[in-house]
């Protein structure tokens, strides 16, 4: 898609549904058996001619330009220059994969679909560059499509992040537990994380269903549709 001055490229946000820790490699990095989905909640990249990186925070906390962003990343990933207006519209450290998906994004606009690349900058940009519905396993490198539901989600993402590191690592001294939930992380993300307790109790007590963490945090969700202060109603797409 064009835009004045540039190419713009969305980047969705993805949603974690279900997910299993069925292992630990050699070499520490978790074993996953999850379900993906990508979401109508997006960043956009606009690609123009030179070289740089301007992010516009449109949601949560800023996020450093620096040469470890995503976005600089992948593009030296697969070699090219551009310069690039990020505007942020998923929040950072939400569980929702934002740097992901902007690094699948940069990928996409290269026209590289190379798993490989994307799981060199992170576990869940294989499924952000295939995007839809999907069950992701290995550490994120295997990705097999499912057939796609139209489904809303609400989702309530506190002022706060989680870091996924921290969570595994926690999970891991915590003996490896198995949520009662779809997601087992959450005993470890709430041992890291106490606070989110009282975010998936508000979002419980005002939807009347039991929330989910996404991924290793920090954005609880519910299925349907419960709009509301500080609540975001989004929808899968294909």
């Amino acid at each position: 898609m064009g835009q004045a001055g540039g190419v713009l490229v969305l980047a969705p946000a993805k949603l974690t549904l279900s997910l299993r820790v069925v292992g630990v490699r050699d070499d520490g990095y978790h074993l996953l058996d999850a379900e993906m989905v990508t979401l109508d909640l997006a960043d956009e990249l606009v690609f123009a001619e030179g070289d740089g990186l301007d992010i516009l925070a449109a949601a949560g906390p800023d996020v450093p330009p620096g040469d470890d962003n995503l976005v600089r990343r992948a593009l030296e990933a697969v070699g090219r220059r551009a310069h690039v207006t990020l505007t942020k519209r998923i929040p950072a450290g939400a569980g929702l994969g934002g740097g992901s998906a902007d690094a699948a994004a940069v990928l996409r606009w290269a026209g590289c679909r190379d798993l490989a690349v994307a799981l060199a900058l992170g576990a869940d940009v294989p499924f952000c560059v295939h995007g839809g519905r999907a069950r992701v396993t290995g550490v994120g490198e295997v990705v097999a499509p499912l057939p796609p539901l139209d489904q809303v989600f609400t989702l309530l993402t506190p002022p706060f992040g989680v870091a996924t590191a921290d969570v595994y690592r926690a999970w891991d001294e915590l003996g490896g537990p198995t949520a009662d939930g779809p997601n087992d992380l959450e005993p470890a993300a709430l041992a890291v994380e106490p606070r989110l307790a009282e975010y998936r109790d508000r979002l419980g007590d005002a939807t009347g269903v039991t929330p989910v963490l996404a991924g290793s945090g920090s954005t609880w969700f519910v299925e349907g549709a419960f709009p509301g202060d500080d609540r975001t109603v989004t929808r899968t797409v294909t």
